[in-house]
Protein backbone atom coordinates (compact mmCIF):
# COMPACT_ATOMS: atom_id res chain seq x y z
CA UNK A 1 0.00 0.00 0.00
CA UNK A 2 1.26 3.52 -0.84
CA UNK A 3 1.73 6.19 1.75
CA UNK A 4 -0.06 9.56 1.27
CA UNK A 5 3.23 11.30 0.47
CA UNK A 6 3.86 8.91 -2.44
CA UNK A 7 0.40 9.51 -3.90
CA UNK A 8 0.62 13.34 -3.83
CA UNK A 9 4.10 13.56 -5.39
CA UNK A 10 2.50 13.61 -8.88
CA UNK A 11 2.99 11.44 -11.94
CA UNK A 12 6.49 10.74 -13.15
CA UNK A 13 7.09 11.22 -16.86
CA UNK A 14 8.39 7.83 -18.01
CA UNK A 15 9.57 9.07 -21.42
CA UNK A 16 12.10 11.89 -21.67
CA UNK A 17 11.60 14.58 -24.30
CA UNK A 18 12.72 13.19 -27.68
CA UNK A 19 15.67 14.77 -29.43
CA UNK A 20 15.85 15.39 -33.15
CA UNK A 21 18.25 13.10 -34.96
CA UNK A 22 20.96 14.67 -37.09
CA UNK A 23 22.78 12.95 -39.91
CA UNK A 24 26.17 13.69 -41.38
CA UNK A 25 26.66 14.21 -45.09
CA UNK A 26 28.70 11.00 -45.31
CA UNK A 27 25.91 8.98 -43.66
CA UNK A 28 23.28 10.46 -45.99
CA UNK A 29 25.39 9.77 -49.07
CA UNK A 30 26.07 6.20 -47.93
CA UNK A 31 22.39 5.47 -47.21
CA UNK A 32 21.22 6.98 -50.53
CA UNK A 33 23.78 4.91 -52.42
CA UNK A 34 22.82 1.74 -50.51
CA UNK A 35 19.10 2.40 -51.05
CA UNK A 36 19.52 3.00 -54.78
CA UNK A 37 21.72 -0.12 -55.15
CA UNK A 38 19.28 -2.37 -53.30
CA UNK A 39 17.08 -4.66 -55.40
CA UNK A 40 13.40 -3.80 -55.74
CA UNK A 41 12.16 -5.82 -52.75
CA UNK A 42 15.07 -4.90 -50.44
CA UNK A 43 14.74 -1.10 -50.37
CA UNK A 44 12.27 -1.06 -47.49
CA UNK A 45 14.61 -3.33 -45.47
CA UNK A 46 17.30 -0.61 -45.64
CA UNK A 47 14.79 1.96 -44.39
CA UNK A 48 13.58 -0.28 -41.54
CA UNK A 49 17.11 -1.16 -40.47
CA UNK A 50 18.12 2.51 -40.28
CA UNK A 51 14.80 3.71 -38.88
CA UNK A 52 14.24 6.08 -41.80
CA UNK A 53 11.35 7.01 -44.05
CA UNK A 54 11.30 7.07 -47.84
CA UNK A 55 10.93 10.87 -47.68
CA UNK A 56 14.36 11.10 -46.00
CA UNK A 57 16.09 9.23 -48.80
CA UNK A 58 14.12 11.05 -51.49
CA UNK A 59 15.05 14.46 -50.03
CA UNK A 60 18.70 13.49 -49.65
CA UNK A 61 18.87 12.15 -53.21
CA UNK A 62 17.25 15.32 -54.57
CA UNK A 63 19.73 17.45 -52.67
CA UNK A 64 22.61 15.32 -53.94
CA UNK A 65 21.36 15.53 -57.52
CA UNK A 66 21.09 19.31 -57.23
CA UNK A 67 24.82 19.36 -56.55
CA UNK A 68 24.54 20.39 -52.92
CA UNK A 69 26.20 17.35 -51.42
CA UNK A 70 28.04 19.59 -48.96
CA UNK A 71 24.67 20.99 -47.92
CA UNK A 72 23.43 17.59 -46.78
CA UNK A 73 25.08 17.99 -43.38
CA UNK A 74 22.75 19.80 -40.99
CA UNK A 75 25.54 20.63 -38.52
CA UNK A 76 26.78 23.63 -40.49
CA UNK A 77 23.46 24.67 -41.97
CA UNK A 78 22.56 27.19 -39.25
CA UNK A 79 25.85 29.01 -39.62
CA UNK A 80 25.53 28.79 -43.41
CA UNK A 81 22.07 30.35 -43.23
CA UNK A 82 23.38 33.06 -40.93
CA UNK A 83 26.24 33.76 -43.33
CA UNK A 84 23.88 33.82 -46.33
CA UNK A 85 21.60 36.25 -44.50
CA UNK A 86 24.51 38.58 -43.71
CA UNK A 87 25.74 38.31 -47.30
CA UNK A 88 22.24 39.04 -48.57
CA UNK A 89 21.99 42.06 -46.27
CA UNK A 90 25.31 43.33 -47.63
CA UNK A 91 24.11 42.77 -51.20
CA UNK A 92 20.88 44.65 -50.48
CA UNK A 93 22.82 47.52 -48.90
CA UNK A 94 25.18 47.73 -51.87
CA UNK A 95 22.28 47.64 -54.34
CA UNK A 96 20.57 50.51 -52.52
CA UNK A 97 23.82 52.51 -52.50
CA UNK A 98 24.33 51.73 -56.20
CA UNK A 99 20.82 52.94 -56.98
CA UNK A 100 21.34 56.14 -54.97
CA UNK A 101 24.67 56.86 -56.69
CA UNK A 102 23.22 56.09 -60.13
CA UNK A 103 20.48 58.67 -59.49
CA UNK A 104 23.03 61.20 -58.29
CA UNK A 105 25.17 60.58 -61.41
CA UNK A 106 22.16 61.09 -63.70
CA UNK A 107 21.35 64.34 -61.88
CA UNK A 108 24.95 65.56 -62.24
CA UNK A 109 25.03 64.66 -65.94
CA UNK A 110 21.77 66.55 -66.51
CA UNK A 111 23.16 69.60 -64.69
CA UNK A 112 26.35 69.49 -66.80
CA UNK A 113 24.30 69.25 -69.98
CA UNK A 114 22.24 72.29 -68.94
CA UNK A 115 25.40 74.23 -68.06
CA UNK A 116 26.90 73.40 -71.47
CA UNK A 117 23.79 74.58 -73.28
CA UNK A 118 23.70 77.75 -71.18
CA UNK A 119 27.36 78.41 -72.03
CA UNK A 120 26.66 77.98 -75.76
CA UNK A 121 23.68 80.32 -75.52
CA UNK A 122 25.71 83.00 -73.70
CA UNK A 123 28.49 82.73 -76.30
CA UNK A 124 26.06 83.14 -79.17
CA UNK A 125 24.45 86.15 -77.44
CA UNK A 126 27.86 87.72 -76.83
CA UNK A 127 28.85 87.26 -80.48
CA UNK A 128 25.64 88.78 -81.78
CA UNK A 129 25.91 91.84 -79.52
CA UNK A 130 29.55 92.67 -80.42
CA UNK A 131 29.92 95.67 -82.74
CA UNK A 132 31.12 94.74 -86.18
CA UNK A 133 34.67 95.70 -87.05
CA UNK A 134 35.40 98.23 -89.68
CA UNK A 135 32.69 100.72 -88.79
CA UNK A 136 32.68 104.22 -90.38
CA UNK A 137 34.20 106.71 -88.05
Amino acid sequence: MQTPSEVTSGPVDPAPRPTRRTFTAEYKARIVAEYEAAPHGEKSAVLRREGLFHSHVREWATTRDAGALAGLDRAGSASDRRQRRSEQAEIDRLRAENQRLTGKLAQTQAALSIMGKAHELLESLAESSEPTRGSNR
